[in-house]
């Protein structure tokens, strides 16, 4: 414990040198945290708006696109297929791929759903609509509507819709009140038990959420779906579950991230960005505890040379300045926790993203800040454990 007691001391004794050097560490620490969970904050934000209204996963009942065929010796048959024109298809058996689709590993839930356009009709108001139509304990898990309703309830049955904000008003509906939906199946009356806020005008503007049944009878599809919607357990490892759900099934799984392309990059330019931060305010940390270190080895080479003397071995030395660089660390590292989480605090609140320092992020830091102070104390350590009893005692160079 001799190292320990030498570092305390010598920390105690030069007080300023130490607050300077505490300070520089705990600010640089609050630097780091705040940005971290800054950028999570804003990363968590992107993906909640981006995924708010659509599944992880969609698997849809499509052909593979057409390919040049190529005879068997290598000549080029024909070069170009042409596309056949679009027709509506059943998805063919779609009971037996949602099971695959839920045996899958990675996929948390799935949710057999049917989506069309139509037409909402209320007196002289008319507004272009996407009905969608599903079982209702199966889409909340999907898509939360329940959590984003701001009136009404999640009720959709054979006459009851849920529509978007955007949608109630600028058809000036209300809950209970009847509107009509026209598709090119036919024409229905609905009464409104709820409306939902999801952040999307696209969404909140034209989704008219029903049951699945509703929705086959509006579109004339009777027993169909248009599609089989899953959530994954990893947001960021939906591709390689999509990959597997298509092997499954031999269906088209397509995950978000294909759909999200410049939501990617946008993550990932940040995060680079963040990264290049993280790293010059270390280096910062870093610079300031090895000056301060080195100018102490400066100003103390009379007290190493005597200790020297008197029989302290060279490794004591070494443990002294790394024990300093250590306690320095962890100092920093806990001021400057706290200091980040309540900056973080401050700007929450002007902030429409939550900024959260979790306990991975303080641990980070903590162990970041720790590893900072031994590697900035190591080179001035070594310095003092290699001096020359004799020579620092006369104050030699």
């Amino acid at each position: 414990m001799l190292a320990l007691q030498l570092a305390l001391r010598f920390l105690g004794e030069g007080r300023t040198q130490t607050s300077l050097i505490l300070a520089g560490v705990t600010v640089g620490v609050a630097a780091y945290v705040f940005i971290t969970a800054t950028m999570l904050g804003v990363e968590q934000n992107m993906v909640a708006k981006t995924l708010g209204s659509q599944a992880h996963i969609s698997v849809l009942d499509e052909p593979m696109p057409p390919q040049p065929l190529v005879h068997p010796e290598g000549r080029l048959v024909l070069r170009t297929v042409v596309q056949p024109e679009p027709r509506q298809k059943p998805f063919d058996q779609w009971q037996r791929a949602l099971e695959r689709v839920e045996a899958t590993p990675g996929v948390r839930a799935a949710c057999p759903t049917l989506a069309g356009s139509g037409l909402a009709i209320r007196g002289g108001g008319q507004q272009a609509i996407r009905v969608v139509g599903a079982d209702p304990t199966r889409l909340r898990r999907i898509i939360d509507i329940p959590a984003n309703l701001v009136e009404g309830s999640w009720r959709p049955d054979a006459d009851q819709v849920v529509i978007g904000s955007v949608l109630a008003e600028e058809l000036g509906l209300a809950l209970g009140r009847p509107m009509r939906i026209r598709t090119s199946a036919g024409e229905a009356s609905v009464r409104v038990v709820g409306i939902f806020e999801l952040g999307s005008d696209a969404v909140d503007g034209q989704w008219v959420v029903t049951s699945l049944r509703t929705a086959q009878s509006l579109l004339g599809r009777p027993g169909d779906i248009s599609s089989i919607d899953a959530t994954v357990d990893e947001l960021f490892a939906a591709d390689e579950v999509a990959e597997r759900v298509a092997a499954r099934t031999g269906l088209t799984a397509e995950s978000w991230m294909a759909r999200n392309g410049a939501l990617l990059t946008a993550l990932s330019a940040q995060s680079q960005s963040t990264t290049l931060i993280r790293v010059f305010t270390l280096l910062a940390v870093a610079m300031g505890i090895a000056s301060v270190l080195a100018v102490t080895v400066v100003q103390r080479r009379g007290q190493i040379g005597i200790l020297r003397a008197m029989g302290v071995r060279a490794r004591t030395i070494l443990a002294t300045f790394l024990w300093q660089g250590a306690l320095l660390g962890i100092g920093g590292a806990l001021l400057g926790t706290a200091l980040g989480m309540l900056v973080g605090g401050m700007l929450e609140r002007v902030v429409p993203f939550d900024i959260v320092v979790g306990p991975s992020t303080a641990l980070q830091a903590l162990a970041i800040s720790l590893l900072t102070g031994l590697g900035a104390a190591l080179w001035p350590a070594r310095t003092a454990a290699r001096m020359d009893p004799a020579a620092a005692i006369r104050g030699d160079e």
